[in-house]
């Protein structure tokens, strides 16, 4: 049988490819802009017949239905990076949070630590080879697909086909739904005096022939948009966004002096908009990997020259990071700074970063502080963290004792609250 004799066997509506979810069974589906929302829908219709099914997933965007009120006893999330749709459900109890590094998480899969009966994955339509790329999100999907029981993929005619190792084939798949439905998008937001502020201190940290890690956001955008000339710069990131796309237009990005994966941008997700999602499509420069290989700190830190750059919630005086959490309110998860922060920290000449505003509610409070929230969670520790930037400056913390370290994150914080913090290092005897 020819792999397309294969693939027209394997067609059927979205009611019918769930129809192998049963009771109890473990499930992983795509997210962030590749969750299969045609099978998510089906999987929901089917409510009142299904007891006891764990869902297993990243970051997934919008309203997710199997989250929604009254799903308890029926589904159930187990969140390996809490996002918009579920973010309610792990808060109120109806739902599970995983802490867990980004580049370990097929790990759980492969291992049987999470067992998987069922993926749901949506997908590029085939090749003429037969092969179908798991297109802007290939994260863990790859590891899923080899271990589930069942995998069932949505196969859309919009889902970028992204190169790499990324690719899935017709025969190893149970089901095939087709569906036309646009990917979800995030329209890139101007950024603010203050996100400018701080990217003015990160360019300086940025040599030629460097290669960067980034997020999406105004603190990374802004660094791009400040960086200017022939800096023959390089990609190697868990996320690929509008941003990143621009400095590759505008030549700033080029590979020619990366030294793993010359010439090539390193990717496991891709999140922006439609423009983005053309961008990717079939572009030799772009590969995707799954995220055990993208984000492995060893592999990261092959890089050299590598300037990993993340965001927090606050951090301590001590240096100690938080942002996964508000307190005890799980906010998000611990993605990939971890993994960047040590894959920078073990490059030659890299430099981690970890960048914030210096406040919160509109300048209402710091987001240096003498300590935690009460309940927050240390995504990367004290020993971990070199640089730090604010709005007003940065300071690198490697190799310094406490009482330096407070000393240079009062420097950064805002003016309005330094007395504040100086006095309260001063009690924790952090200062003489």
């Amino acid at each position: 049988m020819s792999w397309l004799d294969d693939y027209r066997r394997k067609r059927k509506s979205a009611a019918e490819a769930v129809s192998c979810v049963k009771s109890g069974d473990r499930v992983f589906y795509g997210g962030n802009a590749a969750v299969p929302q045609a099978l998510v829908d089906a999987l929901a219709a089917r409510r009142d017949e299904l007891q006891n099914v764990q869902l297993n997933h990243l970051l997934l965007l919008g309203n997710d239905p199997l989250s929604a009120p009254g799903m308890e006893g029926h589904f159930r999330h187990n969140s390996q990076f809490v996002g918009p749709a579920d973010r309610a459900a792990v808060n109120e109890g109806r739902a599970d949070y995983v802490p867990v590094f980004l580049h370990q998480i097929p790990r759980l899969y492969k291992e049987g630590i999470i067992p998987l009966d069922v993926a749901l994955l949506q997908v590029s339509p085939p090749d003429e080879h037969g092969f179908m790329s798991l297109g802007v999100e290939v994260l863990a999907s790859m590891a899923a697909c080899q271990k589930a029981k069942h995998v069932v993929v949505q196969v859309n005619e919009k889902m970028p086909r992204i190169l790499g190792d990324c690719f899935i084939h017709v025969s190893r798949v149970e089901a095939i739904v087709e569906d036309t439905r646009a990917l979800p998008t995030l329209s890139p937001r101007p950024a603010s005096d203050v996100e400018r502020g701080i990217a003015s201190h990160i360019v300086p940290l940025i040599p030629r022939g460097a290669t960067l890690q980034m997020g999406i956001g105004g603190i990374p955008d802004s660094v791009y948009e400040s960086l200017d000339g022939d800096l023959e710069l390089g990609i190697h990131t868990e996320m690929f966004s509008d941003g990143a796309m621009r400095a590759v237009e505008r030549g700033l990005v080029t590979g020619t002096r990366k030294s793993l994966h010359p010439g090539k941008v390193i990717v496991t997700f891709a999140l922006g908009s439609e423009a983005l999602y053309d961008f990717v499509d079939n572009n030799p420069l772009i590969e995707a990997h799954p995220v055990d290989y993208c984000n492995d700190p060893e592999v990261v830190g092959r890089n050299a020259n590598l300037v990993a750059i993340n965001s927090a919630l606050e951090v301590d005086l001590t240096g100690q990071v938080c942002s996964d959490s508000i307190g005890p309110y799980i906010y998000s998860g611990f993605g990939g700074q971890v993994d960047f922060i040590r894959g920078a920290a073990r490059s030659q000449g890299g430099r981690p970063v970890i960048a914030l505003p210096a406040t919160a509610k509109g300048g209402a409070m710091s987001r240096i502080v003498p300590t935690l929230k009460e309940g927050a969670g240390v995504v990367t520790s004290r020993g971990d963290v070199h640089w730090v930037v604010t709005e007003h400056g940065a300071v690198n913390l490697f190799g310094r004792n406490l009482r330096e370290r407070a000393e240079l994150l009062i420097r950064i914080a805002d003016p309005r609250f330094r007395d504040e913090l100086e006095r309260a290092a001063k009690e924790r005897r952090l200062l003489p």
